[in-house]
């Protein structure tokens, strides 16, 4: 529970509108977001804070869990990986059903399917990568 917390308030609270709008287009930008996204992890994480404010040269307080959490987001979203695990989902379905990846809209499903859904359907799928590799970090490293 602490982890979707941190997640949902890293992502949707303290995420702005600049970020959401140029982390697929900058990667500076991307870490950025991710660098403000993993504040709250900073809660539930076991990161020595005052290793952090004792020696502020390092630029961020080190844990592998959250090297991992900062990394992983950044790319993730950079690149939009959602999309493709959209597609490649999708190509799990009967034949008549599949469709190359040129002709996914931005969210990996076929343009044909309703923004509105596509879009809420990439938001869902996101987020599911977002914590999946977020609880293995926390849990294994």
């Amino acid at each position: 529970m602490e982890q979707l917390i941190a997640h949902l308030v890293g992502d949707y609270v303290l995420q702005t509108d600049h970020m959401a709008e140029r982390k697929s287009k900058s990667l500076l930008v991307a870490f950025g977001h991710a660098a403000v996204y993993s504040l709250p992890f900073l809660f539930i994480l076991d990161v020595p804070i005052l290793e952090f404010v004792a020696f502020p040269y390092f630029p961020f307080p080190y844990s592998p869990a959250l090297l991992t959490i900062v990394v992983t987001h950044a790319l993730i979203d950079h690149f939009r990986l959602a999309r493709y695990v959209v597609w490649a989902k999708n190509q799990l379905a009967p034949k008549v059903y599949r469709y190359p990846f040129e002709k996914a809209a931005w969210h990996g499903y076929q343009a044909n399917k309703p923004d509105w859904l596509a879009g809420w359907l990439y938001i869902i799928a996101d987020n599911t990568i977002h914590l999946l590799v977020n609880y293995c970090a926390i849990r294994w490293l």
